[in-house]
């Protein structure tokens, strides 16, 4: 679930004032949130002009969606501890950002004061850095189908949504969702070095077939002779 189930728009905009009522109160709650950070039930009931009990309903149902957290807090470090909801990642991610947007600038800038092989020694160094922290979740010492599944799992963990079939001796992996797709549509560096970064993992030759960055529908992996 995110913000957009519940309309991202201020609530006087004619977008949002064409929701019904309670998911306007959900939008503005957790717009609340964002703004002046944990805030606690009657807190929130205040400034929306509901009763508590209607402000704890849509904060329940916004903490069942995994936007909100329930925690507990001194004020200002001192004072009777509160009941406060704060968001969560997932609700902080409901909220627009301009992470990739900055990080092809960034990597522009590496480009032009470094030079054209800089990109990929970034994108690489990453790579072996991630390789690191997930050798332990694809063990080089498991039998191949087992690697390749415990392989699927790390990449739906990371938001590629992949999943992996066999045809004879060879393994297919596709990634369906390119979760960093904005920069590998402009550097080709980063799917280089995730393809020697799956390499490693798996410990064994791949090929990449397709590529959501050229247009295909996914990025599609064969492994094996």
């Amino acid at each position: 679930m995110s913000l957009a189930s519940y309309n991202s728009q201020p609530a006087s905009s004619p977008t949002s004032s064409s929701l019904p009522a309670p998911e306007r109160t959900k939008t503005r709650l957790l717009e609340l949130i964002k703004r002046h950070g944990p805030q606690t039930a009657q807190d929130l009931a205040y400034k929306l002009e509901v009763s508590v009990p209607a402000a704890r309903r849509h904060l329940c149902d916004l903490q069942d969606g995994g936007l909100i957290e329930s925690r507990t807090e001194r004020p200002g470090g001192r004072g009777r501890p509160q009941h406060v909801f704060a968001l969560t990642d997932q609700g902080e991610a409901s909220f627009p950002k301009t992470y990739s947007g900055l990080c092809v600038d960034v990597l522009r800038h590496v480009q032009q004061l470094f030079g054209q092989g800089a990109v990929l020694q970034v994108f690489d160094a990453r790579s072996a850095e991630i390789a690191r922290r997930l050798q332990a979740e694809v063990p080089r010492s498991s039998p191949l189908p087992e690697r390749v599944q415990a392989f699927v799992r790390v990449l739906c963990d990371m938001g590629f949504d992949a999943v992996a079939e066999q045809e004879g001796d060879v393994w297919l992996v596709s990634k369906r969702n390119c979760p960093n797709l904005t920069v590998a549509r402009q550097f080709q560096e980063l799917c280089i070095s995730e393809l020697t970064l799956y390499q490693e993992l798996l410990n064994v030759p791949m090929t990449r077939e397709t590529r959501i960055a050229c247009g295909q529908s996914a990025c599609l992996y064969r492994i094996g002779p």
